[in-house]
């Protein structure tokens, strides 16, 4: 496991950069070697943003909602579908490296181009949030989840704050808009369409309203 107090050239999917100022984040990658087939190897990231979100719970008391494929998100009035963390996970034959950041303890005023999309827990909680505590959480979670995979695939699908909304997938090719119907097994996103199911392995997805 690595952690670290601050990121100046952190990378998120699709090549996004992900800074994070001194203090102000979690940011961890953890050497994982799960006994699964490659098609199940998405698990071990689930598992870690479900720790992720039970140690907030534990920590900052309250519980974000996980946005297929790799985010936590804080969904409520005042802070709708804010991104609260990101999960990039790295393979290489048998080991997988999930790196997550979570803001924590971030400024009373984000900067212009995050605040209509992010939060950290402080501003949820009211009250700064002690990093290694929720680390400490986070990892005593993943213990317990790691190796009984049904489960978590269970509890993934049960937190997934994207199924069941409306939603808009922007792939590289094209944009279209339909319901969040499940998750596969191998962890794809199924979205029913006026047309059809369509079966998303990779791609952007925007919830484009509030869960009801």
């Amino acid at each position: 496991m690595a952690v670290a107090d601050h990121q100046t050239a952190g990378r998120g999917r699709l090549g996004r950069v992900w800074v994070a100022p001194p203090g102000a984040s979690l940011l961890v990658s953890i050497l994982l070697r799960p006994s699964l087939p490659p098609d199940r190897l998405h698990l071990a990231t689930a598992a870690v943003a479900l720790s992720a979100a039970a140690a907030l719970d534990d920590v900052a008391g309250f519980r974000p909602g996980l946005k297929w494929p790799n985010d936590l998100i804080v969904v409520g009035d005042g802070a709708a579908d804010r991104k609260l963390a990101g999960i990039l996970t790295e393979i290489d034959g048998t080991a997988v490296v999930p790196g997550i950041g979570i803001n924590v303890n971030w400024p009373a005023e984000l900067p212009e181009e995050l605040a209509s999309i992010a939060t950290a827990a402080n501003h949820v909680a009211g009250r700064d949030i002690d990093r290694d505590a929720v680390l400490d959480s986070m990892l005593a979670h993943l213990g317990r989840r790691y190796g009984d995979w049904t489960t978590v695939a269970t509890e993934y699908r049960r937190s997934c704050a994207t199924l069941h909304r409306v939603v808009r997938v922007d792939l590289h090719d094209e944009s279209f808009t339909g319901t969040a119907a499940d998750v596969t097994d191998d962890g794809h996103l199924i979205v029913e369409t006026d047309a059809c199911l369509r079966t998303i392995s990779a791609g952007d997805v925007v919830h484009l309203r509030p869960v009801s």
